[in-house]
């Protein structure tokens, strides 16, 4: 009979110790991001020459890894030292995000890297421009043109590389921003008249290279929940004891 109740005991005790260690196993979320560009919409309220609009959203495919687009439009006038023009246009970026920062918990912050390829269909208006005239410290300023001439069906295509974060900061509400860098793949521009001003590149330098900026609000649409596989897991337990 003591051998009976010690047998019991020993199997009771293991079964606590084993309930003890074992660990439920952690969901995470996926889902939909979509929101708006704060910058391009508080811009067109204090800039009287530019108007936009720009819509984001990302997908979750995997732990590390998110599909990600922008679609937008922007209406911009440029007054150059010798030229002042108008761009008018839409644009589509899409491409992927790597998520590098390690979450604690039921966080789900963001701090990636990523590439977009970029499409835009827009116009030029040149509205007036001036003559140059290497004597006009002689005899005056340049006369100023104003054509009013506009190039329509322009369109450009570019690689940016992106670099930015989010952070939840209510219930799936987010705030990120993100820093680009972009490089010109292939433009349409007219003939005698280069295109300075690209909707969703920004301003050209060098007709190549251009930089963004884009500061956002976004509300995450839960879809599903996929837990983590046990590799993943312990990797992210020895970083913790670390």
């Amino acid at each position: 009979m003591a051998l009976v109740l010690l047998s019991l005991t020993s199997n009771a005790q293991e079964t606590t110790t084993a309930k003890k260690d074992s660990i439920p196993p952690k969901m995470e979320r996926y889902g939909l991001r979509l929101g708006v560009d704060l910058f391009k919409l508080t811009r067109s309220f204090y800039e009287k020459d530019y108007r936009g609009l720009e819509l984001v959203g990302d997908y979750r495919l995997t732990r590390k890894h998110y599909l990600a687009a922008e679609i937008g439009n922007e209406d911009k006038t440029v007054d150059d030292t010798q030229v002042n023009f108008t761009t008018k246009g839409t644009y589509l970026k899409v491409g992927f995000d790597y998520n590098s920062y390690q979450n604690w918990l039921d966080m789900e912050n963001i701090i990636s890297v990523g590439l977009r390829y970029g499409v835009s269909s827009f116009s030029q208006t040149l509205n007036s421009y001036e003559i140059y005239d290497p004597n006009n410290q002689y005899f005056g300023e340049a006369p100023t043109v104003f054509p009013n001439q506009e190039f329509k069906g322009l369109s450009a295509q570019w690689i940016e590389v992106v670099a930015g974060m989010k952070a939840e900061v209510f219930n799936n509400v987010f705030i990120g921003f993100s820093f680009r860098l972009n490089r010109m793949v292939t433009q349409k521009q007219p003939s005698n008249f280069e295109n300075l001003y690209i909707p969703g590149f920004n301003r050209t330098y060098n007709g190549d290279f251009g930089v963004g900026f884009n500061y956002t609000i976004s509300y995450f649409i839960p879809l599903y929940k996929s837990t983590v596989k046990a590799k993943a897991a312990e990797k992210e337990k020895a970083k913790k004891k670390q």
